[in-house]
């Protein structure tokens, strides 16, 4: 009688040709951080950003065909994590090191070590939700939309002042995103459904979003994935705050009951 484990290493190995499409696009997520950091380290930063920013399309894609195509498969989510690991956490770290943290000695390389060790806590974390299927909403802001904003910023920077500006910036957003990262912020998934209200309202968002973005890619991805993270940690700033006055009010009211009943022992 196979054990537990033997029958999932069966089960993964045995071929699932329905995972062919969507494993091709994740391949070419690993082929996109590759050539990110390849052009990193050959100088070309606008090029290695825009890499980045495919290997985020390819990411979208991969896992909506695997489910659509029926080839969802633990071996597929576990090869995307590394595809995302070397796209979003290692290529963006290399990048930004290049353009700015190096200057920093010792100190840009603990900020992309910390980065990357982020990126690498948040995916496993992801991975553990996606096995008991108890995922809805991203807890803590996702590992492309860290990587896809700093690189936005940079295409950004390099469109409007010709080089990077505002470096500070851009610093001061990789220590933030690794912070969020693994923090238990919420963020929005994409829906796989559109059965209800609020998820064709997210989806008629996206769509007219990415309309926009395309007449003006360099200027306009780095707004629109700030207005993500912002919205998240905006949210959740809101829900810290009713949570503390609910507490406050519920402390008043148990104090207001605990001096009538004391009052009425006297009285008594």
């Amino acid at each position: 009688m196979m054990s537990r484990n033997q029958k999932k290493v069966r089960k993964m190995s045995n071929p699932n040709y329905r995972g062919v499409i969507p494993g091709t696009f994740t391949m070419g997520n690993v082929v996109c951080g590759f050539l990110s950091i390849l052009s990193a380290f050959e100088g070309h930063i606008t090029t290695a950003c825009w890499f980045i920013i495919l290997a985020g399309f390819l990411d979208a894609l991969d896992g909506k065909i695997a489910r659509l195509s029926g080839g969802t498969s633990q071996f597929g989510v576990e090869l995307d994590s590394l595809a995302d690991f070397l796209s979003f956490g290692v290529a963006p770290a290399v990048i930004v090191h290049t353009i700015k943290l190096s200057s920093l000695g010792k100190w840009g390389w603990i900020i992309s070590i910390v980065y990357i060790m982020a990126a690498s806590y948040r995916l496993a974390r992801y991975n553990i939700f996606a096995e008991t299927d108890e995922k809805k909403d991203f807890l803590g802001l996702p590992v492309p939309g860290a990587a896809l904003t700093l690189v936005s910023f940079i295409l950004f920077s390099y469109k409007v002042w010709g080089g990077l500006e505002y470096s500070e910036i851009l610093v001061s957003m990789v220590i933030l995103f690794a912070f969020l990262m693994v923090s238990q912020v919420q963020y929005d998934a994409f829906p796989d459904k559109f059965d209800s209200q609020q998820a064709r309202i997210k989806l008629g968002i996206l769509v007219v979003a990415a309309i926009i973005i395309l007449f003006k890619p360099r200027l306009l991805l780095f707004p629109f994935f700030s207005l993500y993270i912002l919205f998240g940690m905006t949210r959740e700033i809101y829900r810290l705050f009713t949570v503390s006055v609910g507490k406050v009010a519920s402390k008043q009211h148990d104090r207001r009951a605990t001096d009538k009943r004391n009052s009425d022992e006297h009285s008594e």
